[in-house]
Parts: structure tokens; sequence; C-alpha cells
């Protein structure tokens, strides 16, 4: 088992008492890497190429030189690692093989982070070829992420997991050096996340956790890592600990205006937003808007949750209209948007949505579009009346999420499955699936659940979302000002929710709304 910080320590005290020969800077650039000292990398390294290039040893130089110009371009500093990219030109040797494929492979990623992967493709495959020639799997495999990335941004999904499928070989082999290694397994994480392959993100989620507890003092999950463990554990239920991980993510990069901050930010929106935490979602958009990221549906949702569902549609309506060619936000833009207008009693608009929705998703999708679709096609069948067609859908939609392991999804499919079952006058099996809901919600810690999960027993009426986040404050004690300040609402709309939920629930006063919330287990 490598143990870093003693060879980082090891290093540093031999650097102290007399310069380092070149290979031994270059571990030291290794060591501080997995421990997670970024800053101290480039340094080390170019005092190793400078040994190198004086030494006469052009060729280690720009190997060297290849991985400061990776390092800049994984922090972003796209300028100096062109630079770097412009000297190791001039240091190759053109007959070298594996020269050629670095500098293949730098000037496709620089031509990838300008949004030409068309352009870019042609270049890492070159790497690729060339750094197969030469047996150099640390260039090859980082040449096939490259790969893995064009494809998926030119929408060619199963090219790009096939990819990156045989670039995981080399980590598993044991072929790959440990910078390279845990970088591979984020770029994968990423990438599966990206074309919403979950299970098999999941999947290199814990290959990733057991490697890095091979390695002692490893730092693995660093900025973007962080965010992506955060949104899977998000989907596993796991809300603490992914907030935990967001924050982190926003401690360690800091201000800087990069998308990986502001996805930081947007996830501890959700995560606030899901807790009803309805201010701390709001300023965590906010932010991540400030820093340049589409905060919708989120944002939308949010709107919803605070009883505006006009500026929720108007928001999700823009962000579909700009956005229209994003496929990883599209389809989570169109679930967002069946389920405002379900709020609202626009089911034709709803109807729209979701045909956009399975359009997005082919046959092979992801089973987590297939979640998505199954699970509001189901919901627009039941507000249309048919309930009958609805609870096959939503039986899938259940067991799809569950499939997946994201319990708060698979929690609401089964509330609308205790309303379809409600419906079709089975009031124990609407009761028993609404039980079940409302504990998988309770677990959770969800707040605000839409589609009235909550207010399902035998005989009884539905309330609305925002009728049930009022019975709750009301049966703390909270007087109408205190609901209405805690809910950002006038008193006279609470007095009418008040109203409309002693009407529906059949109670005469406040002490009654208190005895039926404590008794269907609403607080």
């Amino acid at each position: 088992m490598p143990d870093w910080p003693a060879e980082y320590e090891m290093l540093c005290d031999a650097d102290r008492q007399h310069d380092l020969p070149a290979e031994e800077l270059e571990r030291l650039a290794v060591a501080a890497f997995m421990l997670g000292r970024d800053d101290e990398v480039v340094p080390l390294r170019e005092r190793a190429v400078h040994r190198y290039t004086s030494d006469g040893r052009r060729a280690a130089a720009v190997l060297c030189g290849f991985w400061i110009a990776w390092h800049l371009m994984m922090r972003g500093d796209l300028a100096q690692a062109q630079g770097w990219t412009a000297r190791l030109q001039r240091l190759a040797d053109a007959e070298d093989p594996a020269m050629q494929a670095m500098l293949a492979q730098q000037s496709a990623v620089v031509r990838m982070w300008d949004g030409d992967a068309l352009g870019a493709l042609p270049a890492f495959e070159r790497s690729v070829d060339l750094a197969a020639a030469d047996s150099d799997a640390d260039v090859l495999v980082l040449a096939l992420l490259g790969r893995a990335r064009c494809l998926q941004r030119l929408g060619r999904d199963d090219e790009c997991a096939a990819v990156m499928d045989e670039a995981m070989t080399y980590v598993s082999a044991g072929r790959v050096q440990p910078q390279v290694v845990g970088l591979l397994y984020c770029a994968v994480i990423d990438l599966c996340l990206g074309c919403f392959d979950l299970a098999r993100a999941q999947e290199w989620t814990r290959a990733l956790t057991a490697w890095v507890e091979d390695q002692r003092g490893a730092v693995a999950y660093r900025g973007t890592c962080l965010v992506h463990h955060a949104e899977i554990l998000q989907l596993r239920g796991a809300w603490t600990e992914a907030t935990a991980r967001a924050a982190e993510a926003c401690v360690i990069l800091g201000a800087r205006p990069e998308p990986a901050v502001a996805a930081a930010h947007y996830r501890i929106g959700e995560l606030a937003r899901l807790r009803g935490r309805l201010d701390d979602a709001e300023s965590a958009y906010e932010r991540a808007s400030e820093l340049g990221l589409e905060v919708q549906p989120g944002l939308a949702l949010l709107r919803l949750a605070q009883g505006r569902p006009g500026a929720a549609a108007a928001g999700l309506d823009r962000a579909l209209g700009e956005h229209s060619d994003d496929p990883r936000a599209r389809p989570l833009q169109l679930a967002a948007r069946v389920e405002v207008c379900l709020a609202t009693g626009d089911v034709e608009a709803a109807e729209d949505a979701l045909t956009a929705l399975v359009a997005s998703a082919d046959v092979d999708a992801a089973p987590f579009l297939r979640a998505l679709c199954e699970h509001s096609a189901g919901a627009v069948l039941l507000s249309r009346g048919d309930a009958q067609a609805a609870l096959p859908r939503l039986r899938r939609a259940w067991s799809l999420w569950r499939d997946v392991d994201a319990p708060y999804e698979a929690a609401r499919a089964r509330g609308l499955t205790a309303r379809a079952c409600e419906a079709l006058g089975d009031a124990d099996a609407a009761v028993m699936e609404a039980d079940a809901a409302r504990a998988a919600l309770d677990r959770l810690g969800a707040v605000g659940e839409p589609f009235g999960v909550a207010g399902i027993a035998a005989g009884e009426g539905l309330l609305s979302p925002r009728e049930l986040e009022v019975l709750r404050l009301l049966a703390t004690g909270a007087t109408n000002r205190a609901i209405a300040a805690e809910l950002v609402l006038s008193e006279k709309t609470v007095a009418r929710h008040v109203s409309n939920i002693f009407g529906k629930l059949d109670l005469r006063n406040r002490a009654a709304a208190t005895a039926y919330a404590f008794e269907h287990h609403l607080l």
C-alpha cells in the first residue's frame, strides 16, 4: 500500500538538504498531487524539466513538460498550458511516436475546450494510435478519455461507453500511474452521469472508493470529483453526506469562476430545496447563477414550492428554449415542466412536455431516463383521470427508480401509485402505498413533497403541496402570520389555505387539524 504522506515528507526532507535530481523531483510532484497539494505540482515539475534539459535528456524533458501542460489544463489555465505545448513542440523529436502522441493529444484538448469536439476527435484518435504503438499506457488512457469526451459531446453515447470501458482495462491491470488513475475514475464517473448511466457511475464510484482506501493519505475526490460524488450521494438518499461533499468542493475550489464551483452551489441548492430550506436553496441557486450555471430545473421547482407556479413555468420555458440542444439538462427540465403544469392544472401543456421528454429518450435509453418518462407519463394519466392506465406506468417507474438506487424518486412514484389505487377504489392499497411513501420520505428528511403524497388515506380528500406545508406548520402551533413569514406568502393566502384544509378534511378548528396531522404522521 503506497504511503503518500511518508513519501512526500521523505522527499521534502531530502530536497531541503540538497537539490533533488529530476527523477526525484517528479516523484515528489506525484506525491504532492496525490495528497491534494496541487499548487506544488507545476513548480516541482518545472524544476525537473530544467534539470532534464540541462542534462541533454530531451525525451524526459518533453514527457515531464507534457504532465505540466496536463496539470494546467485540468485546473483551467489554458493559456499557460498552450505556452507549454508550444515549448514542447520545439523540444520534441518529430520522429518519436511517444512525443508526437503527447503533442497530438494536447492540441486536441485545446480544440475540445474551445467547443470543437468534431475537430478534436481525429487528433485524439491519432494520439491513441501513436501511444498504443509506443506502449505508453498513461498517454494512451488520457487520449482514450479525450476521445470519449468528444464522442459524448457528439451524442455518440454507445461509442463513448465502449471507449471508457477500454480505458478502464488499463487501470484494472495496474498499468497506469496513480495520478492518472484518480483522474480517470473521476472522468469516467463524469461521463456516466452525463449520459444518465447511473448504475455504471455508481459502480465506478465504489471502485474509486476501494482504490483510495489502498492509497494511504491520497485525496482522490477533489473539486469536480467531489461535486459528482455529491450528486451520486444525493441520488442514493445520503443527503447529509452529499451536502458535506458539495460544501467541501466549494472550499477547495474557492471563488474561481469555473463550472465545478457553480455546480457545487447548485447541488447545495438542490439538497436544501428537498429538505424544505427554501431560503438556503434560493441563496445557493443565486450563487450558481452568478457563476454562469443554468439553474433550471432546480429554481423552477423551488418557485413551485414557494407557491409561484407562473414563475416556475416561465423559467423552464426560457431554459428549454435557450438550451434546447443540451442532452444532460433537457430531460430534467422537461420532467420538471410536466410537474409544474400538473400542479397548476394545465394537463394539456403537461402532455406536450411529456411528448418532448419521451422523444429525448430512445428505446435503449438508460434506466434513469426510462424511469423519468414512466413517472411523468403516469402522473399525466392520473391527472387525466385515467388511473387504470396510470397504475402500470407508475409501477414501472417505481421499479426503475429502485433499480438505480434512487429512494426519493421511488417514494414519489409510490405516492402517485397510492393516488391511483385510491381513484380505483382500492382504499387498502392506497393507504399501504401512501404509508410506504411517507415512511421513505421521512427517512430522507424530505419536506414539501409534491403530488399530495402525505395526504392520502381512505375516504379523505387530497391536499395540494402548499396545503400540506401549511397544515404541517399549523400543527406546530404557528399562527397564520408565522406561517406566512415561513412560506413567503401573504396572511390572506394562508387564511385561504387553512380554510381549504378544513373543508377538504372536514375539520372544524386548528386543534382538530393538529390532531389530524399527528394521527397521519405529517410532522
